[in-house]
Parts: structure tokens; sequence; C-alpha cells
């Protein structure tokens, strides 16, 4: 399990505006994250007292970025920073999560990648309750 200092160190995303507090298992294809911070009343992406689902959207890059990460260090090689492209059949289930009591907790798997781009999918549950789904394109910056 890795916690959010080791997480800051793979993402660009710091302070508040990284949204994963831990790694609960990974592997080349796949990471499952845990975070607690929806719930924080100073949370970057709060708007009128709310934070609401589509927020879950940013969440589930910010996966796709932990993994990316995570599989640039085990190679060896630089962490290659990504743009979100596109997101696509994404599904909000809920319209806020500031009111969740618990974890969330994300899954997310590569489906496709290549050279200069990844797609991802990923799912964002609260207990047993299905909050997101969707997939996401990313192109890689050049080494």
């Amino acid at each position: 399990m890795l916690g959010r200092e080791e997480i800051q160190q793979l993402v660009p995303h710091q302070g508040g505006m990284c949204l994963w507090d831990e790694v609960l298992s990974w592997s080349p294809q796949a990471i499952t994250l845990r975070a607690c911070n929806h719930r924080d009343p100073q949370h970057p992406l709060r708007c009128d007292n709310q934070l609401r689902a589509i927020h879950l959207c940013e969440y589930g890059a910010q996966a796709m970025a932990v993994h990316g990460g995570l599989r640039g260090r085990e190679l060896g090689g630089p962490v290659r920073p990504g743009v979100l492209v596109a997101l696509r059949d994404v599904q909000l289930h809920v319209a806020r999560i500031d009111d969740l009591p618990d974890a969330l907790q994300a899954t997310s798997q590569v489906l496709v990648e290549g050279a200069g781009s990844q797609q991802y999918a990923f799912r964002i549950h609260h207990r047993e309750q299905l909050l997101a789904e969707g997939r996401a394109a990313v192109m890689l910056q050049l080494p």
C-alpha cells in the first residue's frame, strides 16, 4: 500500500488537488485507490458548499495518472505526464459526493495503449454503491 506522499511524487497534482490518499493495490493493468477528502469543506473542487459527482471524472483521471506514474517508476524511466483529451460513456449515478460518510474507492484499468496515448476505464464506489464509471483517453508527452 502506498500513501499520499508517495502518490504526490508520481503525479503533477499537489496539495489539495492531489485527490487520492492511498493506493490499495496495483498491477501493470489496473489500480485500486482510496480517498476520504470528499467530505473536506476546503476541498478545492467544492462549489456552493457541495462537491458534485461530475468531479468524479477528475478522480478517475488522477487514478490513471497514479497508475501511469507507478508503471513508469517500475520500468525505471521518467514518469511521462499526460493530458486528458476525452471522456467517453461517463455515467454518474449520484448528484453529489460531499455527503457520503465513508471513503471513496476507485478501480481503473488500461484498455488500450500506444506509444503516445492510453485509454482507461474507471469505476468509483462508495461502500457497495457505484457512483461513477466511464472511460478516459490521455495523450502522453514525449520523453
